[in-house]
């Protein structure tokens, strides 16, 4: 379905430029990728609190770590692949044991960075960071989403990653939307299928849901923008009436959207889990478009999925 899209890492970058300006100890570190993070726009207005780093994730990390000592808010950027993969150790050591109030917005997740090809593409970030005491995950959907969860980490004392779509998106929340970090959002009531999503497929499932209407299958749609921690009671809510849950994101089916419900409903209310995503595999370089299709990811391609999974 046709529609107008936001840039979100653009929301990102004006939406930091205005807390910048409303609290001066929030600063600004990049690892040579503003103009793709789109931090540049808080170095325009504020260049005495944005620091390049240059292509040293690990020292991106680590004097982060040494400004929140200090009493600053630093929020800090790069690829998911690179924040996540090459200074994994510097936020599990250096911040996260610490609980330093350092903010990791990383752009560029999942399958949807396209023609970067598997090497840019992380699709283990989610797993990687819940996997750390301390630290919490968001995964906006939209630019409005990402906004308040940018707003959200700023007054939100500890450790935060969140994840930053490189694609444009569709608008889904109004200016009426407020964040909760301790609730999900439950997008479309439904009885016969629990549809458990969140960032960019958001979108695709919410049309996936409508065209399941149209074939008589009732849809429950719940957006889960905060991965940990995790609203259980939505989740197990739900599942107690459809029985059926049902997984999709732009992420490994290992360790991240998909495991974080399974493990709250195998503790908690055991029931059939479906995980849609990308398997155990690495991605490849094609469009964006191409690959969400390639991997069963935009709405068509779930609509068969989830059919054959309910026959």
């Amino acid at each position: 379905m046709a529609r107008e899209c936001k840039s979100v890492r653009s929301v990102y970058g004006k939406t930091l430029a205005v807390l910048g300006g409303i609290n001066k100890n929030i600063v600004v570190l990049d690892a040579d990728l503003s103009c793709s993070t789109q931090t540049q726009v808080f170095a325009k207005e504020f260049p005495d609190r944005f620091f390049n780093v240059g292509i040293a994730e690990q020292d991106l990390m680590t004097t982060a770590a040494g400004l929140a000592c200090c009493g600053k808010i630093p929020f800090v950027s790069t690829f998911a692949m690179f924040a996540t993969g090459r200074a994994w150790e510097q936020i599990r050591n250096t911040i996260c044991y610490s609980n330093l109030n350092v903010k990791i917005a990383a752009t560029h997740g999942g399958i949807t960075v396209g023609e970067d090809g598997a090497s840019h593409q992380s699709l283990e970030d989610i797993a990687l960071m819940r996997l750390i005491p301390n630290m919490t995950v968001i995964i906006p959907a939209d630019a409005k989403e990402t906004e308040e969860a940018i707003k959200f980490a700023a007054n939100h004392y500890g450790p935060v990653y969140i994840r930053i779509a490189r694609t444009s998106l569709p608008d889904i929340f109004d200016e009426s939307y407020k964040f909760d970090y301790k609730k999900a959002n439950v997008m479309r009531l439904g009885s016969d299928v629990s549809l458990v999503t969140n960032g960019e497929t958001l979108v695709e499932t919410l049309d996936c849901a409508k065209i399941l209407s149209d074939i008589g299958i009732n849809a429950e749609v719940i957006n889960v923008p905060v991965v940990k921690p995790i609203d259980k009671d939505t989740i197990i809510n739900s599942a107690k009436k459809t029985k059926n849950v049902i997984t999709i994101e732009n992420h490994s089916i290992i360790g991240g959207l998909g495991s974080a419900v399974c493990e709250v409903l195998s503790g908690d209310y055991p029931v059939k889990v479906t995980r849609i995503g990308i398997n155990d595999e690495f991605g490849q370089s094609g469009k964006a478009k191409e690959l969400m299709a390639y991997y069963g990811l935009n709405a068509d391609m779930l609509v068969k999925r989830i059919t054959g999974l309910l026959k």
